[in-house]
Order: structure tokens, then sequence, then C-alpha cells
């Protein structure tokens, strides 16, 4: 038999027997890890045995080096597309596999947890994984969740049940006011931020309490939209917040891929217009605000928003302390926000 080296040639083995032929491909890869014949070569031979797990391993191996910079020879081409048709039903096998395990012990179909099936989505490579990567301040220890369901709120049944009276307020204030202040606004002592909506109302914002302090024209005239409020763990801190207001999108408009600045907190969306194909993805979820629900979100992962409809999208829009964090936590970081504010503040002679 031929003995094979970096130079391998599948014709060397066409007439060698099955462990022959194995044996060869080891002998090669042995000298030339990286050897795309050999690993397809094996791929090859682990699928005809009914080997998924060690077929998966070699193809994909052979698929990384060409990611790598690695040229396919021509004749390799074949091989190539019978990897790739390979791998994606060894995949479903794999996750049908998996499902009927998980529906054995009760917990498969639409009955499996959320956590499950997005490590499901990452282990199939359907999903990313994002990490909370606030601008600002990163409070460790935090659970790496984008999303939040409404359930585990027992206060946002108040909050969802004045949706009605929250709407009429806002057609009251749009009925006076129709342009809104832009989102994202220039500081003459700070470096102008690196976003396409600077200065755009396409991004617009009325507040209710911006930075910790209170829009008493806008408060008065939405007294039940700030009763709701009034039941939501909002943080109280000098020059930080409360942090309220309607947030609105007009139609076309893209909110880039962005970073919170703390991951200390939550991000709730009450929806009071909502017109079709509106979406918002955080981390490697998209998911779509609906009439009547509030949509739960941790802003410290990259996340981006669209309204891609013909109509102006508006939602109210506060935040939460982070339910993990404790009393003595929220005392410790209060006042640890309100020190950062302070410090080198000019002082008073």
């Amino acid at each position: 038999m031929t003995d094979l080296n970096s130079d391998f040639n599948q014709d060397d083995v066409k007439d060698c027997g099955l462990l022959e032929t194995e044996a060869a491909f080891q002998k090669t890869l042995s000298k030339d890890k990286r050897n795309l014949a050999a690993l397809l070569g094996m791929g090859e031979l682990k699928a005809a045995k009914g080997d998924d797990r060690a077929a998966n391993a070699f193809y994909k191996a052979a698929f990384n080096m060409v990611s790598a910079g690695a040229a396919i020879p021509g004749e390799l081409n074949p091989k190539f597309l019978e990897a790739q048709r390979f791998l994606g039903g060894a995949r479903a096998r794999f996750e049908n596999y998996l499902l009927s395990r998980l529906e054995n012990i009760g917990v498969g179909g639409p009955d499996t947890p959320r956590s499950v099936l997005h490590a499901l989505d990452l282990l199939m490579g359907r999903r990313e994984i994002f990490h909370q990567k606030p601008s600002m301040f990163y409070y460790p220890g935090m659970p790496q969740r984008e999303f939040y369901e409404r359930g585990e709120f027992a206060w946002l049944d108040q909050v969802e049940a004045a949706i009605p009276a929250m709407q009429t307020e806002l057609q009251g204030v749009i009925a006076e006011t129709d342009e809104f202040s832009p989102y994202v606004e220039s500081h003459p002592n700070r470096p102008q931020p690196n976003n396409p909506l600077l200065n755009d109302r396409s991004w617009g914002a009325y507040y209710f309490w911006k930075s910790g302090v209170a829009v008493t024209s806008h408060l008065d005239k939405c007294p039940k939209t700030v009763a709701a409020l009034e039941t939501a763990p909002i943080p109280q801190i000098k020059e930080r917040s409360p942090m309220a207001l309607y947030s609105v999108l007009e139609p076309g408009t893209h909110i880039t891929p962005h970073y919170g600045l703390l991951n200390t907190r939550l991000i709730c969306h009450i929806p009071l217009i909502l017109p079709p194909d509106c979406a918002l993805r955080v981390g490697g979820e998209t998911r779509a605000w609906k009439n009547g629900e509030a949509l739960i979100f941790d802003d410290s992962f990259e996340h981006e928003a669209w309204n891609r409809s013909e109509e102006r999208r508006v939602i109210l829009l506060f935040e939460i302390w982070r339910p993990e964090i404790s009393e003595d936590e929220r005392t410790a970081l209060t006042t640890l926000f309100e020190s950062i504010n302070d410090y080198q503040k000019p002082v008073a002679i």
C-alpha cells in the first residue's frame, strides 16, 4: 500500500479496504494535521460508519482550515459539497435526538424552559453568545440574561392595566406637541456621541424625569401615567434617576447597535402606539412589542431597535433596579453613583 504523506492523493487508497484506508488517512494526518483531503476522507469514512460525532469533527476541522484561508483544490469541491450536506443532516439528527430525550422527561416541545431552548440554540450554532458590556459601570455577578419575562414582576399588572389611560394621555400630549426633542443630544462639555441619530428628532423623547429631575409640566399632563410608574421599583439616585419618558421612533428609523451605561438596571418598555414591523434586538434575541404587554430587557447587552412601518411608534420607557440586587446593595450603589456625580464638582466658596 502507498505510504501517504502531506501531499496525499485519494487515488492512492481507492482500492484499499476500509480499515486500511482509515489507517492511511490517520497516518497522513499524523504528519500533516491540516491535510484537507485526509480530513474530508476521514469525515466521509466516519459518516459511512454512522458515527456522526466523529464525522462532524473531521468535516468541521476541514471547514475551519478553509475559514482560516486554506485554498480548496478543485478536485475537492465535490467533497466539500458532500460535507456541507452531511453536516446539515447530522445537525438535524442531533437536535431531534436531544429534543426527544427532553420529551422523555416531560420538558420537550412548547414546555421546554426558555433558558434550555436558548442553550440549545447556542449549541446548534443558531445564536451568538453575547455578554453584558455596559459603557460606564459593570456590577459583577449579574445573570447574563437579555430579556426578562413579565410574570417575574408582580407590579407590572397595575402598569399594564393603566395602558388605555396612558394612551389617552399620550394623545393629549401629541395634540399639543407633535414634534419631540432628540433622544441623543450633544452637550458642550462632553465629546459628541458617535451616534447616527445625534440631534435627530427621528428618535424623539418626551421626559417625565430626566437625570433624576422631574419635568413638572409633563408630569402634570399625565397623572395616570405617573401613578402607574409609582408602583415600579425605579431607582432614586440624585442627578441620575428616576428616568422615564415617551420614546418615539418616527417611520423608517433604525437605532443602531449600542450598549447602555449600567448593568445594575433593567429597561421597561410599555407600548402605547405600536404600528407593525417594529422590533427590538437584545444580544442574540429579537422580540417584537405586543399591544398591552410590557417588554423588559438588560440594555447593557448590545441592542438595537427599528420602526420599518410608515407610522410613528411610541413607548413609555423607564428603568428599574435589577431584581437580583438586594436593598443593601441598592443603598451602596446609590451612594457610589451619587459620589461619582459629585467628584470634581466645583466647590462653593
